[in-house]
């Protein structure tokens, strides 16, 4: 094979190219594609094995669920059996009935404070247990604490009426103009109406108290105290246990007062804090 050229005026030669050079040229590309065609299969065989490898994976998983599924469902069934053979099926009833009276005493303590009661699912007493006595145990342990702590926690309202003035910054009713801070929330009434306690606790004060005229303080769990102020009268007396709900005095207007109201106020550690965040069981 050549290629002709021409320089100038001379004559045209044959610059001779050597066969062989083609022929290796060729076998170079030739090589590189069958390289280039094996590197995608490869390619293509390790994805298919990955997909395959996920799969098995996710069955692999899916067995062990539901192994896992059957062996819990059937020591739920062998606590039950074992509760059973060793009369225990008695106790977990007398569990059950203990947390429905507690239940009970809940929503009692809510309805007194003028809240709406907790709505519980009622337990049937002929079902049978679903787990050992343990359970109901611990479960009942829980409900103690609540009950106490529901107890002894002020929560909803003195007296069902609309807020005549609120916690904080506030004008001063007797100087125009001038502000004053509110460490309560003030209750519209009439004189005479009853007031009672949020919480159960202790009275720690019953008497005049300055500004507040006629005033009732109560301690309660966790350097809790509720202050009652401006009363036509008061029901306890200082040292008396009083439970959530009592009838401790009624609506007045002495003290500091521009007319018949009741000054609420709740102090945590000797300080006052707003009460609207212990008037609803969301605290």
């Amino acid at each position: 094979m050549g290629i002709i050229t021409k320089k100038n005026n001379d004559q045209p030669r044959i610059v001779q190219v050597k066969a062989k050079h083609f022929n290796s040229l060729k076998f170079a590309v030739a090589a590189v594609l069958i390289i280039v065609m094996i590197l995608m299969t490869a390619i293509v065989r390790l994805s298919t094995q990955s997909v395959q490898q996920r799969q098995e994976n996710t069955r692999l998983q899916s067995q062990v669920a539901a192994l896992q599924g059957q062996i819990d469902k059937e020591s739920q069934e062998e606590l039950l059996v074992n509760a059973e053979k060793e009369g225990n099926r008695s106790t977990a009833v007398s569990y059950i009935q203990d947390i429905q009276a507690k239940l009970k005493t809940i929503n009692n303590f809510m309805s007194k404070r003028g809240l709406h009661s907790i709505s519980f699912r009622k337990l049937n007493v002929g079902d049978k247990p679903k787990s050992d006595t343990k359970l109901y145990g611990d479960f009942s342990n829980y409900l103690d604490r609540l009950v106490n702590n529901i107890a002894f926690t002020p929560m909803g309202y003195p007296r069902l009426s609309s807020f005549t003035s609120f916690f904080g910054s506030r004008g001063n009713p007797f100087d125009f103009g001038g502000s004053e801070f509110h460490p309560g929330i003030d209750f519209a009434g009439h004189r005479g109406d009853p007031v009672k306690c949020t919480a159960s606790g202790r009275v720690i004060f019953a008497g005049r108290a300055g500004g507040y005229g006629n005033c009732i303080k109560i301690r309660h769990a966790n350097n809790l105290e509720t202050w009652y102020g401006h009363l036509s009268k008061i029901n306890v007396k200082e040292g008396q246990r009083v439970t959530v709900g009592d009838l401790i005095g009624k609506v007045g207007s002495t003290g500091r007062s521009t007319g018949p109201h009741l000054h609420y106020e709740i102090r945590k550690n000797g300080h006052p804090v707003n009460p609207k965040q212990y008037l609803s069981l969301n605290m």
